[in-house]
């Protein structure tokens, strides 16, 4: 679900610039979970990895929705783990959109349903995929085309979304500001995990900014040199 967690040294943050395609964080659930909504000028947007759950939290998103006059048309899971798709079915049913995963993370969604009760999820409703996403495939959001990268290890079918234009990346649970994914779940593969971000990941350019699935952003540059499972000064 999250990350494995390792206490590194303070860096200045990092500048962000959105031009073109606009990204909106959401911390949601009890993991603490970043939900992403993100759009293009004209307003076309697609909701990634919904992890609201409580009324409180749908009424934020819907809030910041109607406030920007949005239309969400696509609805993404990086990866199918309980944190990351408490929202699915509402969204899918509030928004009136399709769901795209990758096919292999069609066991991980169903699994969800049987042990959601043992988090304390008790009214979780379990939602379906309606399309199949690909890896190259460049998926639209209105005028904005974004990459999607096959990134497996922390899920069997895990992918990040990659808006080159940009410079942004929506990365799931693959890459953290000085972390990776934990690779201790069903389906999880350490050696594949770090395989993927050096070769899917590390060969962004170096200004790429990484949205993780948790915690604040970071660069593929910094990340690349300081990161203690990958990096050049790894330890692990």
């Amino acid at each position: 679900m999250s990350q494995i967690k390792v206490i590194i040294p303070y860096f200045a943050a990092i500048p962000q610039t959105f031009a073109m395609l606009h990204i909106k964080s959401f911390t949601f659930n009890l993991f603490e979970e970043n939900t992403y909504l993100i759009h293009d000028d004209l307003g076309t947007a697609a909701l990634i990895d919904p992890g609201c759950h409580t009324a409180v939290e749908n009424r934020e998103l819907e809030d910041y929705v109607a406030s920007k006059s949005l239309k969400i048309v696509n609805l993404l899971n990086t990866h199918c783990h309980i944190d990351h798709v408490l929202g699915n079915a509402w969204a899918k049913k509030r928004f009136g959109i399709p769901l795209w995963i990758h096919p292999k993370e069609v066991p991980v969604l169903k699994s969800v349903e049987v042990y959601a009760p043992n988090y304390g999820f008790q009214g979780f409703e379990s939602s379906e995929a309606d399309h199949f996403l690909e890896e190259g495939q460049e998926f639209v959001v209105g005028e904005e085309k974004l990459k999607v990268l096959f990134v497996p290890g922390h899920a069997p079918g895990h992918v990040v979304f990659y808006h080159k234009s940009s410079g942004q990346c929506i990365a799931g649970d693959t890459l953290f500001r000085g972390s990776i994914g934990r690779t201790d779940l069903p389906g999880g593969n350490h050696d594949q995990l770090l395989e993927k971000i050096k070769s899917q990941l590390f060969t962004l350019p170096p200004e790429t900014i990484i949205f993780p699935g948790h915690g604040p952003e970071t660069n593929i540059g910094f990340e690349k040199v300081y990161n203690p499972f990958v990096g050049e000064k790894a330890v692990y």
